[in-house]
């Protein structure tokens, strides 16, 4: 009974662990704006320096810098893009450095810290539009994994293992998590 509570806890607090964002945008300061309110008035927020996320739909690179448009969603408090929520706009980060189509792919999920520049005018189709433009400070690409272990077991076919062995899902029993006994 105390080596099963035991498990259960280590579990708990080790998972309790990863709620931090991850390094390369954790100690970055930024204000906490919405798509919605910088994209009515991208000018009045020049310089202003946030944190926003979502999926890489293209990479350009230029010269000296590279552009990469990204379909927004919003963040959690790690810092991970809501892909399951509906998407609020597109945005484009600017870079100094050359950022690689094969690493940046689409379809990608990405997180980035940096300051308002300004807007550009993107061409969707037969439409222009006007986006904001992030002179990009720190980037983060989320690995795939992170998808399939953050919407937890059975939404992409992936199952995390537990800490309960080979038992299979656990089920709760007078206040505690137990694992399925063996059916032969």
């Amino acid at each position: 009974m105390k080596l099963r509570l035991s498990i259960v806890s280590l579990f708990f607090l080790l998972n309790g662990c990863t709620s931090l964002p991850p390094a390369a945008i954790r100690n970055i300061p930024f204000v906490d704006l919405s798509y919605q309110t910088v994209n009515q008035d991208i000018n009045a927020y020049k310089d202003v320096p946030i944190r926003w996320g979502g999926v890489i739909i293209d990479v350009e690179n230029e010269k000296d810098f590279s552009l990469v448009q990204i379909l927004f969603y919003p963040l959690d408090k790690k810092g991970y893009p809501y892909t399951n929520k509906k998407n609020e706009g597109r945005f484009v980060i600017e870079s100094s450095e050359f950022l690689d189509p094969a690493v940046y792919k689409k379809d990608t999920e990405i997180t980035v810290t940096g300051t308002i520049k300004g807007d550009i005018e993107r061409t969707i189709g037969n439409k222009t539009i006007q986006v904001p433009l992030i002179s990009a400070t720190a980037i983060y690409l989320w690995p795939k994994e992170y998808r399939y272990n953050y919407y937890g077991p059975g939404r992409y076919g992936y199952y995390p293992p537990y800490p309960f062995g080979f038992y299979g899902d656990p089920y709760y029993y007078r206040g505690f998590y137990w694992p399925y006994p063996y059916r032969w």
